[in-house]
């Protein structure tokens, strides 16, 4: 597979599209005003402990108290690092109120919800993870081969002897790497942390005590390999950045980084804005001419495929199949490209060959191991319903970009011409005995006049007979649809 990294930047936004096989599969949108807060160290102090919730708030300076829940306020990792004894604990046991704790955000605040946070902080390298606090030798699960897993494990106990303590984590690029490479990552990573403890003893919180990498830099510590045919950077300034990084992490890579100086964005020229303004539709055609429909709610997303205008084959079976197959490629890449996280249903179409349900699922899980973001896959049902579970650490390309319709409340529908033409009935007949004079001016929306004078005229006739007075119909543009006034004459 071969990828492109193009960076857009502004001095007020950065946006990173991640191109695989020359389609959009994933965007990265970082706002100066809104930057992200994950992996950002913090000296905070605790308002409140909820024995009742087990867990605690924290004031770490954002508008929202910080959550941080008992797993988190005692182990990094997993329970089965802890002793019995601890494992046993309860948040009021181990914290007090007014009470100072170095945290760090593991996920954006969300809504009316604030950042998640945990007591124990790992720091990421190039090749290593860094856990203070943890005694943890751990290797990335995506790095499966035995041999290789044994001689990193070996490599980070012994870096961790010298380091006098700590967990390390190898990381995916740290596969086949040297022990030079560990003993660097692990020097770098550790005095950055005694640098976070002597801020610590210095601010009184809250306090920032360490932020992470910005956007560009921390995508290209985190997916930088010889896979990257290109970097492609429409500023000077991350352009200058990026070359100092690459230079330091990949040298050999240094000339696939270029700098774009054409009039028009490098989004623009290669599609990926007119592909970012297709994402947040609901309906994504697809190539054989069936198409998906994705609808995110507070709960869950739901995504439905239709076979649509795809009539290809001589078996329904076969036509069937084509249509969902397309569809798990596309929906898996609309899914990191939306950044939709939580519970996701899908609702296949229906398929009768057992086969035919297990190629399917073959394919999503294809995909989904493309994706950076953990993920599980269940098949509930032989009649084409699939559940992924995605885990969701920052706002999905739509929150991003986009807020609730001021109209509609976030309902996705406005009421329709024939309901707003019943009410302006019911409002004239009511306004009738109050209003003094000849008839009536009307101001409605455009399209509510032009309903009036032809499908709706029932209703001014109506009025009239009602009334005996004349009601004159004035279009304003200016009017949402479902708005109208009413002055008397």
């Amino acid at each position: 597979m071969t990828k492109e990294i193009v960076v857009m930047s502004r001095p007020q936004e950065t946006r990173v599209a991640l191109i695989e096989d020359g389609r959009l599969s994933e965007v990265f949108i970082e706002r100066e005003a809104q930057r992200s807060v994950v992996g950002n160290v913090y000296h905070g102090r605790v308002t409140r402990v909820l024995p009742g919730m087990q867990s605690a708030f924290v004031d770490i300076g954002l508008e929202r108290d910080a959550f941080l829940y008992v797993a988190d306020a005692l182990e990094g990792l997993d329970e089965n690092l802890l002793s019995p004894e601890e494992q046993g604990k309860r948040i009021e046991e181990k914290l007090d109120p007014g009470e100072k704790v170095v945290v760090q955000v593991l996920k954006e605040p969300l809504g009316q919800k604030g950042a998640r946070i945990t007591s124990h902080a790992s720091l990421p390298g190039r090749y290593l993870v860094f856990m203070p606090t943890v005694e943890h030798v751990g290797v990335s699960r995506k790095i499966t081969d035995e041999e290789e897993r044994r001689r990193l494990k070996t490599i980070l106990k012994e870096v961790r002897a010298e380091r006098g303590g700590g967990g390390f984590i190898a990381r995916t690029a740290s596969r086949s790497r040297s022990r030079e490479d560990f003993e660097r990552d692990a020097r770098y990573l550790a005095k950055t942390w005694d640098e976070v403890r002597a801020l610590a003893s210095r601010q009184a919180p809250p306090a920032l005590l360490h932020r992470e990498l910005g956007l560009v830099q921390r995508l290209l510590r985190d997916i930088l390999s010889d896979e990257i045919a290109r970097i492609t950077l429409d500023g000077e300034r991350e352009y200058q950045r990026t070359l100092e990084l690459v230079r330091e992490l990949q040298p050999d890579l240094l000339p696939r980084v270029r700098l774009y100086d054409k009039p028009t964005s490098a989004f623009e020229e290669q599609g990926i804005q007119a592909e970012l303004e297709r994402a947040l539709g609901p309906k994504v055609w697809l190539d054989s001419g069936g198409y998906i429909v994705i609808n995110p709610t507070e709960a869950l997303v739901a995504i439905d495929v239709n076979t649509g205008r795809n009539v290809g084959k001589e078996r329904l079976e076969d036509t069937i199949l084509e249509t969902n197959l397309e569809a798990a490629r596309e929906l898996v890449r609309q899914i990191r490209l939306r950044d939709l996280g939580g519970i996701i249903v899908v609702d296949f179409i229906d398929m009768e060959e057992r086969r035919s349900r297990k190629r399917v699922m073959q394919v999503l899980e294809q995909e989904l191991k493309k994706d950076r973001a953990p993920s599980k896959l269940l098949q509930v049902s032989e009649f084409g319903l699939v559940v992924i579970t995605r885990k969701r650490v920052k706002q999905s390309l739509e929150r991003t970009l986009c807020q609730p319709c001021p109209y509609c409340a976030g309902s996705g529908m406005i009421k329709n011409v024939s309901t707003v033409c019943a009410e302006i009935y019911d409002e004239i007949r009511k306004l009738a005995p109050e209003v003094k004079g000849d008839g009536f001016l009307l101001r409605v929306n455009p399209e509510v006049a032009r309903a009036l004078m032809k499908e709706e005229a029932a209703v001014l006739r109506d009025l009239h007979l009602l009334l005996g007075s004349e009601i004159r119909v004035q279009g304003d543009p200016l009017l949402h649809q479902e708005q109208f006034d009413v002055v008397g004459l």
